[in-house]
């Protein structure tokens, strides 16, 4: 909300991207699921003007898709989909850090901005050990926007952020509806705090390097190739977090 407490189009038109974007994280809105611009106008009470506008938003960032005669449906993402945005995000996480190496690292990441970072952490852990989903999905969003912020450019801090949000959309259905998925929920954020706290880079991409095999194995689990554990293999850890 402005400061002055008045609801403008943009605000109204980014409040409605928010609330739609939670709700396919929440699962409430499944992959395949089609609605239109008087639909969700009429859900929120609002004209369709930023409803409208909302909706593309969403499409932009590659979680709705439009049609002409239909509307909208929430996109859905397949496994080698999933795949992609994980080798995706480690390249460029990789980058970075092999860019801001030991003193170079320390210098961006330091202050009360690490410290809330480390906060974060320590909640999304909480939360998935809790087993709540809801919770875990929203601080670990803010725990990755955040550290990313610290450490890399706004424009690779955003690509990043939306990688993330795309691998949560295609997670949740799949996380909520296997007996096991719990399980492979990961947990490196006090690892990673304390090695960017350090300014060790190279530790840095070691537990990045871990994340992405975890996420990789849990990819192959999904396709039926793959039926171990999520401690399964050398590198593996203990589960705490989530894609």
């Amino acid at each position: 909300m402005p400061a002055n407490g008045a609801v403008t189009r943009h605000t109204l038109r980014q409040q409605i991207a928010d609330a739609l974007r939670d709700e396919v994280l929440a699962g409430r809105l499944l992959p395949g699921q089609e609605f239109t611009v008087k639909h969700i106008a009429e859900q929120y009470g609002v004209s369709a003007t930023p409803v409208r506008e909302a909706l593309v938003d969403l499409s932009a960032q590659g979680l709705l898709d439009s049609d002409q005669h239909r509307g909208f449906s929430v996109h859905q993402f397949s496994v080698e989909d999933f795949r992609g945005m994980v080798e995706a995000r480690s390249l460029i996480e990789d980058g970075v850090f092999r860019k801001l190496r030991g003193d170079g690292l320390a210098a961006r990441a330091h202050g009360e901005p690490l410290v809330a970072v480390r906060r974060r952490g320590e909640e999304a852990a909480r939360a998935a050990r809790a087993g709540d989903l809801n919770v875990l999905i929203g601080y670990d969003l803010r725990f990755w926007r955040e550290l990313s912020a610290l450490v890399a450019n706004r424009y690779v801090s955003d690509f990043l952020h939306r990688m993330r949000v795309q691998a949560w959309v295609f997670s949740v259905p799949f996380l909520r509806t296997d007996p096991d998925g719990g399980s492979w929920l990961w947990g490196g954020h006090g690892e990673l705090v304390e090695a960017v706290t350090l300014g060790d880079a190279a530790a840095v991409r070691v537990v990045l390097g871990r994340y992405t095999d975890h996420l990789l194995r849990w990819a192959d689990r999904l396709d039926g190739g793959a039926t171990g554990s999520p401690d399964a293999g050398p590198d593996a850890d203990r589960a705490a977090d989530g894609p």
